[in-house]
């Protein structure tokens, strides 16, 4: 089948945002007197929230400092985190390729929706996708699927025609959720392995590779 859209994940999906999370995490941690982390240890907290990453990271589950935490990481984060975001390789001349072609394109992140905004205006120069839902849109985050559905409700469609794809295990439960396809890309923290138990499409190694499920007739 083809679909009449396609919603994706934005950190690690559409782009390299590593770098700018790395600096905004340690240096929230080391603000509040935190023992920093090795990198892989953050860089797996990638694509959950900030609250959840907080405590984990710091491994005090519901941490007293979370909240002060997160607007400390949101302040950092003003700074660094676009500067310090890439989109990787032919990922927006897909996007513009699927518009032309009649294919919506969405974004559906935990990440602030304004930063997404930010980062195709300065990396890219243009804003190639015709909505995004982000995190300050919802009440409940991923693996919830209020966002997922938002943003199907709001580009008019039925859940049998959209696609949505992500890089981590909490973007296929939220299409599982959703009652939506899912396909994934191994350019995040997840294994293929830990994909193959939930429902998906397909698993690509990276992002441009699913042009030709999207146009499959």
């Amino acid at each position: 089948m083809s679909y009449k859209a396609v919603i994706f994940d934005f950190d690690l999906t559409l782009a390299d945002s590593s770098k700018g999370i790395l600096i905004c995490f340690k240096h929230t941690l080391d603000a509040f007197g935190y023992s920093i982390p090795d990198d892989r240890t953050i860089y797996n907290t990638i694509g959950l929230t900030l609250l959840d990453a907080f405590d984990i990271l710091t491994g005090i589950p519901d941490n007293p400092q979370r909240e002060e935490m997160r607007a400390e990481y949101v302040k950092k984060a003003d700074e660094e985190m676009v500067k310090n975001t890439f989109f990787y390789d032919g990922v927006i001349d897909m996007l513009e390729q699927f518009r032309s072609r009649g294919v919506r394109v969405g974004v559906c992140s935990t990440k602030f929706r304004y930063r997404i905004v930010q980062s195709f205006e300065r990396q890219a120069g243009c804003l190639p996708v015709d909505l995004i839902i982000g995190g300050e849109d919802v009440i409940n985050a991923k693996p919830d699927p209020q966002g997922l559905l938002a943003c199907i409700e709001k580009l008019g469609l039925d859940r049998s025609e959209v696609l949505y794809v992500g890089d981590n295990i909490v973007d296929a439960q939220t299409a599982q959720r959703a009652g939506v396809d899912f396909t994934a890309v191994l350019t995040g923290s997840t294994a293929k392995d830990e994909f193959l138990a939930l429902p998906h499409r397909c698993i690509v190694d990276k992002l441009t590779d699913i042009a030709a499920l999207v146009y499959k007739e």
